[in-house]
């Protein structure tokens, strides 16, 4: 079944065709990703689907009965309203068939009752309320009274998201949705699609996400739609394939263009005298001879200054804001070629830690000791600065007109900006007229260019396309310095670092050796280690009996063993907490070898206490 169709479909800005006579259909059950280099056109072509933006030329054509929910980059909601007069505002016959249910119960017509339960029978709206609580929880929104304008860019976005799902409309249109989630968000986002029968088109530069709910591939590129029916790795392949078959044929057209030229140079100046049939055929030939396909002229290599043996050390620095630890006693100390990850949930503290390292925010207690030799270069998730009417060339030059790269050769801002995607027809485009993408990534330019040794990227996968994203990656796998990522892009994370900041509860940070597919592979084991020490648990009393007996009466614990299984939980966690402070004391590097041997009995008495304290729990769990 059909559900979207768009034919010839056209769209220009001033002089300049984005795309020109595109044909796209949606059936049922598609889920499709839509990728393509910043500034393209994708979310302009997304807003023309959905049916905001009009084309200049073509149709849109969307079945009668079916309903389209679209999710913006940026939502824009009226800042007075509540949270949860944004989620329920617009037509959602769910909800309405709910509420139209409810007051039937309070009027007490059996005629009209009767009616509200066959509406909410057919649209199966009888989980509602569950699947409303369960989509706010998993998106982190539980103030729901809250003004819209209260929240931030990201938490506003966490809301339209909610708004789009909980309508549940039969054709989903997402503009970069993993934009401001965190990795537990992804990873719910990505199982709820992919369990749910609906049709989808999105915007996503993540590749795990992209691989994990999509079927098809559509390329945006250079005005045209390429269709790739499989996964990230079969669409790399066929678009390779596809870019040499253009290769060649444009070099084809440029050789016979030439000896066409000649031909019509040749010939007598009056059109009509020659060939026409030739002539058009030549309009032709030129128009494919003139096509470049723009490829990067120097490797994004970028110079940084040397790096002393002193780096970054973290003494147990902790940062509370009233109550809440944010940051608890955290030891580490950063060396030569330290490439981290920073995982946690949105507000656990990640960019606090961040501000602490670079001196933007000092910990309530502890010391960060900085080496006289390190430059930071910190990516941050602010807005870009410009002047008005400023030119993308120009604000490069306002820092430096000539760039130092690693290998020793020198390039001028032009080249440089080649580096990071900027073709020399866009570099005099003014700031203001770029894509959010195409500002990231000049953002990200600007930090390079001051030469850090110590790289700090906060979400740098934000806004970016995947063109983009490969050429950082591949920059960011040879650079000589200290790297710390923050980002929710699993792919990203797994490509370039080879430890973790994980932010626990309480305040704590686990340093975890490995990349985050390690961690999630940890995670699940620990999980089912758990579940099978439970299960043996269970079954040990069975065991036990050599012939079948009647099951005695259950024993119920006693006030005493009650109060104590209350209290196991939390002086398990107490011991974990300490166990903790002194693993990171170990792992610190700092102290005398007395203090480390009384550490080390530290660990060894606390883990024999909690063995302990664990039977027991798990002891008078049995008769609870």
């Amino acid at each position: 079944m059909n559900y979207l169709s768009a034919e010839n479909i056209s769209k220009s800005f001033g002089d300049k065709w984005l795309f020109k006579g595109m044909t796209l259909g949606l059936s049922r059950g598609d889920k499709v990703a839509l990728i393509g280099a910043n500034g393209t056109g994708k979310t302009t072509l997304m807003t023309i689907l959905a049916g905001l933006t009009p084309p200049d030329e073509g149709v849109v054509s969307v079945r009668k009965d079916i309903r389209v929910g679209y999710l913006d980059q940026a939502p824009d909601f009226d800042g007075q309203l509540p949270v949860i007069e944004v989620i329920f505002s617009g037509k959602n016959p769910v909800a309405a068939a709910v509420k139209e249910y409810e007051r039937a119960l309070l009027l007490g017509d059996d005629a009209v009752l009767a009616r509200a339960i066959e509406q909410v029978d057919s649209l199966e709206a009888w989980d509602f309320e569950a699947r409303v609580k369960e989509i706010l929880g998993k998106l982190g929104i539980y103030d729901v009274e809250a003004k819209i304008g209260t929240l931030s860019g990201g938490q506003r976005k966490r809301v339209a998201l909610a708004k789009v799902l909980i309508e549940s409309p039969d054709l989903v249109i997402l503009d970069e949705p993993t934009n401001h989630l965190d990795l537990s968000m992804v990873e719910w986002l990505e199982n709820y699609l992919n369990t749910q029968n609906t049709t989808l088109l999105l915007v996503t530069h993540d590749r795990y996400f992209l691989d994990t709910v999509c079927n098809v591939i559509v390329e945006l590129d250079n005005g045209n739609l390429y269709t790739y029916k499989g996964n990230y790795a079969y669409f790399l392949e066929k678009k390779a394939e596809r870019e040499a078959v253009e290769a060649s044929e444009i070099d084809k057209a440029r050789n016979l263009y030439r000896k066409e030229l000649d031909w019509i140079r040749r010939q007598p100046k009056a059109r009509g005298t020659k060939a026409k049939y030739r002539v058009d055929a030549f309009e032709d030939t030129k128009e494919k001879a003139h096509q470049r396909k723009y490829d990067n002229q120097i490797e994004l290599n970028i110079k940084s200054t040397r790096l002393g043996s002193k780096i970054v050390e973290l003494n147990s620095v902790g940062k509370k804001y009233g109550d809440k630890t944010i940051i608890h006693n955290f030891l580490y100390t950063f060396k030569k070629g330290d490439r981290i990850g920073i995982v946690g949930k949105n507000g656990a503290g990640k960019s606090t830690l961040l501000n602490m390292i670079t001196g933007e925010l000092r910990p309530d207690n502890g010391q960060v000791v900085r080496g006289d030799t390190v430059q930071f270069g910190y990516y941050t998730q602010s807005d870009l600065e410009y002047k008005d009417g400023q030119r993308v060339v120009d604000w490069v030059k306002d820092v430096a007109e000539v760039i130092r790269l690693g290998t020793g050769q020198t390039v001028t801002a032009s080249q440089y900006l080649q580096a990071f995607l900027f073709p020399p027809n866009k570099q005099g485009t003014m700031i203001e007229k770029l894509s959010g993408g195409e500002k990231r990534r000049l953002q990200l330019l600007r930090v390079m260019m001051h030469e850090p040794n110590f790289l700090i990227l906060d979400e740098p996968t934000n806004d970016l396309d995947i063109t983009t994203l490969n050429v950082l990656e591949e920059f960011l796998m040879n650079f000589p310095g200290c790297l710390v990522i923050v980002s929710h892009d699993r792919y990203f994370l797994d490509r370039l670092v080879d430890h973790l900041f994980v932010f626990e509860d309480n305040g704590h940070i686990r340093d975890f050796p490995g990349n985050y597919t390690d961690y999630r592979n940890f995670l699940a084991e620990n999980k089912e280690q758990a579940a099978a020490a439970k299960q043996t648990v269970a079954a040990r009393p069975q065991a036990t009996s050599a012939t079948p007996v009647s099951a005695p009466a259950k024993r119920k614990l006693s006030f005493k063993e009650q109060r104590e299984f209350e209290t196991l939980e939390s002086d398990m966690a107490k011991l974990e907490s300490q166990k903790a402070d002194f693993v990171e004391k170990m792992n610190g590097g700092v102290g005398s070898h007395e203090d480390f041997a009384t550490w080390a009995k530290a660990v060894e008495r606390i883990t024999e206490e909690l063995e302990e304290k664990e039977m027991r729990w798990l002891e008078l769990s049995e008769f609870m």
